[in-house]
């Protein structure tokens, strides 16, 4: 995972990462942000229509093995999972570009973020939208904000969005059940849920049509978008040695494989260089 060459990226990243340190606190040894996890091994298996989409060796594969980790969305690691600053499973993302990350978390950090919000419509509409807490972590849905390019053997494009969907369904709590809920509900019920049998996701691609804005996280396309399942992805053991592991492991979010590509979205180069950094970070403590 090369650092980025694009001095302003680096530059952008490492304010960033002050900045979210600003509002979080320093927590060595620990992410920035979704600063609560924990990691999981697996595999994926992919179904036969991936490959017509993409030529990416994981498509073609039986399967593949895995780390998954589930976090959380705050900085704060002992944020109580009854906590809704802590719930990340929603579709929409408050900022696109770097100008606009260091406005939003700067106005977080100095106590005017609601000025930013106030002239920034994606920012209010991620800001308020609902949050309903998952049964489990194995029962909620997520979204990935970014788009990719599929290339397939015969390279035609086509740009994707990733979702998780659970297989046995979406499930969540009213409020008034969180309230009996202890704090660590969601990460403490892993390891049980893990023994009783395999946490399973499809991973399913909503397929952009034209016209559709692929360099920008904050839009949101149309949900009549064709959907397309890629795979499975079976989680079926907690990983040993969990806290050392991640504090070692950085995940990239730009696909170094044949038949993917990033969009021109600008947060997936910065938020790859932010992972790195912070990441290194992290090892060093």
């Amino acid at each position: 995972m090369p650092l980025s060459d694009n001095k302003k990226i680096v530059e952008n990243s490492e304010e960033l990462i002050v900045t979210l340190r600003k509002i979080f606190g320093k927590n060595p040894g620990v992410r920035p942000v979704h600063a609560k996890g924990l990691l999981l091994e697996g595999t994926f298996t992919p179904t036969a229509e991936a490959s017509s989409l993409s030529s990416a060796p994981h498509f073609k594969r039986a399967s593949t093995p895995v780390v998954a980790r589930f976090s959380n969305a705050s900085g704060f690691p002992q944020l109580p999972d009854t906590d809704k600053n802590s719930i990340a499973n929603g579709p929409f993302f408050p900022v696109k570009n770097a100008e606009e990350a260091l406005g939003f978390f700067g106005g977080v950090a100095d106590g005017t973020v609601e000025q930013f919000v106030a002239t920034h419509p994606a920012a209010a509409r991620a800001v308020t939208a609902p949050k309903k807490f998952p049964v489990s972590l194995a029962t909620q849905k997520y979204f990935g904000i970014h788009a990719f390019k599929f290339f397939n053997a015969e390279s035609a494009e086509t740009y994707i969005r990733y979702r998780f969907v659970p297989k046995g369904g979406e499930k969540h709590l009213d409020d008034e059940d969180v309230k009996t809920k202890p704090d660590g509900y969601l990460f403490d019920a892993l390891p049980g849920i893990v023994k009783s049998g395999s946490i399973e996701f499809d991973i399913v691609a909503q397929i952009a049509e034209e016209g559709d804005v692929t360099d920008d996280a904050t839009a949101i396309w149309p949900e009549d978008r064709k959907i397309i399942k890629l795979g499975t992805v079976s989680l079926n053991k907690i990983k040993e040695n969990n806290e050392a592991e991640q504090k070692h492991i950085i995940f990239d979010p730009v696909p170094r494989v044949d038949g993917i590509e990033p969009s021109n979205d600008p947060l997936i180069d910065l938020r790859a260089t932010i992972y790195l950094l912070s990441g290194k970070d992290r090892r060093a403590a």
